[in-house]
């Protein structure tokens, strides 16, 4: 038993962290369904405000830092697993800000108040950055747990050929 464990941490080496990379990019694809589901909407002028700019900024910084995450922790490096905690916790905040807001706001159009946001797109977004940090909260945890595992087994490596 204890070979089998030796030889699957060898085989760690030469191998990919597929799991952690692959969760990633999972992250990516449902952000991007929010990124569409909340653009595309058009209700009166509430969404015309520096807020969705900073928004749409976030959204491509958040998209370039989740694929160079899922880069780094391809590569078993530790740091971007913890970078990858960090961005699902600020998905998860993200639910407070557009969703939360816009599905309580209502706004005039043509003298009949009219809600930004039902209650089925609402679900919709949470339910997407929701998976989205799911998916980068168990993505950092895999890629912390096989760091951590192929670099105590590079250890013995290194005192076994000394």
């Amino acid at each position: 038993m204890n070979e089998e464990k030796n030889i699957r941490l060898d085989r760690m080496r030469y191998t990919k962290n597929t799991l952690s990379s692959g969760l990633a990019l999972l992250a990516i694809l449902f952000d991007v369904f929010f990124f569409i589901s909340i653009y595309e909407t058009d209700v009166g002028n509430y969404y015309y405000n520096i807020l969705i700019g900073a928004s749409i900024l976030y959204n491509l910084v958040f998209l370039l830092a989740a694929f160079l995450c899922s880069e780094g922790v391809k590569n078993y490096k530790l740091g971007y697993s913890y970078l990858m905690i960090v961005l699902g916790v600020i998905q998860l905040i993200r639910i407070f800000i557009y969703p939360m807001r816009a599905h309580a706001a209502t706004v005039m159009v043509q003298d009949v108040p009219v809600a930004v946001m039902g209650d089925g797109q609402f679900i919709k977004l949470v339910l997407c950055l929701v998976l989205s940090a799911a998916c980068l909260f168990v993505g950092a945890i895999a890629g912390i747990k096989r760091s951590r595992e192929l670099s105590a087994h590079l250890a013995t490596l290194d005192i076994k050929a000394a």
